[in-house]
């Protein structure tokens, strides 16, 4: 592959980066009168909450957690305000706007082609087969010389299913740019992560987040692994301050719960094979999809009347149907036990 230094655009090669009050100190200090911030604090906050000063802006306490829970280097690992931080990122570091390319595999998580637009960079959509699969053949037919990133999503994004190692694997091989590699739902998958294979694919970024398997998806924390060189450009570009210190505390106490945590996801996952079970007995349900994910997609009779029957009866999921390859399509988010019971019995009494 071309290296890193080779991909990125001009400016960001030569970009200085912020360098915040906390950047420049090192050591132990009593006294903190450098990033004038108020020192009295908030009369309204406990005091032991120090809410008035600025927040690591290497979140390594939380780095240095999450390295030990995903077995990864801390100096691999960046955290965003949300995985869509490091969508951004990616654009405004490698692709030059007007002239460079992506290409995306729909349908697929909707941010790829937003952050692109945003960014006034091309798309050249490759869609995935009637299996929700890749079409290798097509997108390396689709590479040229001004394509810099490749998303793909596994577990996809609106379909639920992981997508074929191999098929990851050979595109990684062939691609001389960057694949990122979303697993924002790998936590209800039985798939193997590809954050493990950094080594082997310098030009990988896998995302993950906090936001899903943990519940935590008010505190916006997501995660990006990759190559020491990747994460060096995404902490060059960054906001100094991007992860507030209530979300990296908040998310440490969380990530110190990691049995209970998985005591959850596998009761996600239980109750996602209850729903398909259930859903499967509808006479108007034609079609329920493999889900890796803590979501199900389902295709119905008429789904923008199913959408509105659940809609009135205070129930609410995405209609898919607009989205290409999902016509006729429900995406239902798995619920709790109750929840579930509700939206079973609730689906039991529509009449088309």
């Amino acid at each position: 592959m071309k290296t890193i230094e080779t991909l990125l655009r001009d400016n960001i090669k030569k970009l200085v980066p912020y360098s915040s009050a906390r950047d420049e100190f090192k050591g132990e200090g009593k006294v903190f009168l450098d990033a004038n911030e108020n020192s009295f604090g908030d009369p309204f906050i406990d005091s032991n909450t120090s809410y008035n000063r600025y927040p690591d802006p290497h979140q390594k306490k939380l780095k240095t957690k999450i390295a030990a829970i995903k077995n990864i280097n801390t100096q691999n690992i960046f955290l965003g305000n949300g995985s869509d931080e490091a969508i951004d990122i990616l654009f405004r570091a490698f692709c030059n706007p007007a002239i460079d390319n992506v290409i995306i595999v729909p349908p697929t998580y909707g941010m790829y082609e937003v952050s692109a637009n945003i960014n006034d960079v091309a798309i050249k959509k490759v869609l995935l087969n009637t299996e929700f699969q890749l079409d290798v053949p097509a997108i390396l037919s689709s590479i040229d010389d001004r394509t810099k990133l490749i998303f793909l999503c596994s577990p996809n994004n609106p379909t639920g299913n992981s997508l074929n190692r191999k098929d990851i694997e050979q595109i990684l091989n062939a691609f001389s740019g960057i694949v990122v590699l979303d697993e924002a739902y790998i936590d209800f998958s039985f798939q193997k992560s590809f954050s493990q294979d950094l080594f082997a694919y310098p030009n990988l970024v896998v995302l993950q987040t906090l936001s899903k398997a943990y519940g935590l998806a008010a505190l916006r924390v997501g995660m990006a692994f990759a190559s020491r060189d990747i994460i060096n450009v995404f902490n060059k570009i960054k906001p100094p301050y991007n992860i507030n210190a209530a979300s990296q505390q908040i998310a440490l106490d969380a990530l110190n719960e990691t049995e209970l945590n998985k005591k959850r996801v596998m009761e996600i996952i239980s109750q996602r094979n209850f729903l398909v079970a259930e859903v499967k007995r509808l006479a108007f349900v034609k079609k329920v999809f493999n889900s890796d994910a803590n979501f199900i997609l389902l295709r119905v009779d008429d789904a923008n009347e199913l959408y509105k029957y659940l809609s009135q009866n205070f129930i609410v999921v995405r209609n898919r149907s607009s989205v290409v390859l999902c016509v006729g399509c429900l995406r239902i988010t798995v619920g709790t036990p109750e929840e579930n019971i509700l939206l079973i019995n609730t689906l039991a009494k529509y009449k088309k």
